[in-house]
């Protein structure tokens, strides 16, 4: 069977795109049992817990899932930009009561030893993001039973992939909450939106497609699955679901949020990434540019994210959201997939009905075709 034969059986081609630090394995369960294809987010797990994360998680559930890592790069910045970043910082820490914190021995984990030992673990399908992996190793992935899944917010990075060796692609678009995928060219040049990627990866690579960015309901999964997707992945509509790890700052954000509230910023973790603009990233934004890149960045404002939640100060933490978080809803995560799933197929009967008589267009209604607008 191929990954396109999986996400063809599954009962609703709904996809739970991974969010660390939001979407725990209670979320990723529930997503499986209604029908879905749920991911674990183990980025933030260190190498030596993975195996045991996966196995724990295959002894709850019998349906399909994936797991996603991050490629983070090995970080080893120069003291002198990490002293000059930790000041850049120092006003929003005294704000708080804190001193910057001291520069970690360690940015992140070793992905290489992550990946292997995913590779060990063999879920049923395993994403990854910020990069591509070598042929080696998505061949060491598939016989070790894993689809390959590589996220792409571009044509190029998609064919990056199928040349890899991929069995399908995360199309990303722009209006996608939280890290952009990008890793071939610069953010400002890979900015498309959901629609126009998944029809021109389909287009360039003869790979299954789950289409990720914008997507809040039923339409939008009719609308991808009407451009070719094989899925629609779904991550800011999880958000305010009662699986949802958000904490009570973070999710008032999402909940109040007004129609357009959302933007890219990199001064948090230095990758661009989209949430609900605050005050950090309106202030930060002239000198965004000169943060020190992921992870570096990311693990010297973690203090102040973690001191600004505990404060309640939505202003200094970060707010991820897609564009279309105005259209959250609440509920639990299998019954969102449900509800999702029974507006797409009522889309789909409207969008036939509407185009059922043919190049007369709308039913019934006969056209001529000499006759003007």
């Amino acid at each position: 069977m191929s990954l396109k034969d999986m996400l063809d059986s599954l009962p609703i081609p709904i996809v739970q795109a991974p969010m660390a630090g939001s979407s725990p394995p209670a979320m990723t369960r529930a997503v499986c049992e209604a029908g879905g294809l749920g991911f674990l987010a183990l980025a933030p797990t260190p190498p030596d817990e993975i195996e045991a994360v996966v196995a724990a998680f295959q002894e709850q559930t019998s349906a399909p899932f994936g797991v996603n890592l991050q490629m983070a790069p090995d970080a080893d910045p120069d003291p002198a930009e990490v002293a000059a970043a930790l000041e850049r910082l120092r006003p929003w820490y005294e704000a708080v009561g804190l001193e910057p914190p001291t520069p970690p021995n360690r940015y992140s984990f070793d992905f290489k030893a992550q990946l292997a030992a995913l590779t060990r673990a063999a879920p049923p399908v395993a994403s990854f993001t910020f990069g591509v992996l070598t042929r080696g190793e998505v061949e060491a992935l598939k016989d070790a039973g894993t689809y390959v899944v590589g996220t792409a917010t571009t044509v190029a990075e998609a064919r990056a992939w199928a040349e890899a060796g991929a069995d399908g692609i995360f199309a990303q678009g722009l209006e996608a909450g939280g890290h952009r995928g990008t890793f071939l060219k610069p953010v400002q040049e890979s900015l498309v939106g959901t629609l126009a990627l998944v029809a021109t990866v389909r287009a360039a690579v003869d790979l299954p497609v789950i289409a990720a960015g914008g997507i809040m309901d039923g339409r939008g999964v009719a609308a991808v699955l009407a451009l070719g997707a094989s899925a629609a992945g779904m991550g800011s509509a999880f958000l305010l679901s009662e699986e949802s790890l958000m904490g009570p700052v973070w999710r008032k954000a999402v909940a109040e949020a007004s129609d357009d509230p959302t933007a890219l910023t990199r001064a948090f973790t230095g990758r661009h990434a989209r949430g609900v603009e605050n005050r950090f990233m309106r202030e930060m934004k002239a000198v965004e540019d000169e943060v020190p890149a992921y992870p570096v960045q990311y693990r010297l404002s973690q203090p102040l994210r973690a001191a600004a939640e505990k404060a309640g100060d939505p202003g200094a933490m970060p707010l991820w959201a897609g564009q279309g978080i105005r259209l959250a809803r609440t509920g639990s995560a299998g019954d969102l997939v449900r509800q999702w799933w029974n507006e797409a197929r009522e889309a789909a009967a409207e969008l036939s009905a509407r185009t059922r008589g043919g190049p007369g267009g709308a039913a019934g209604i006969e056209t001529d075709p000499e006759a003007g607008c």
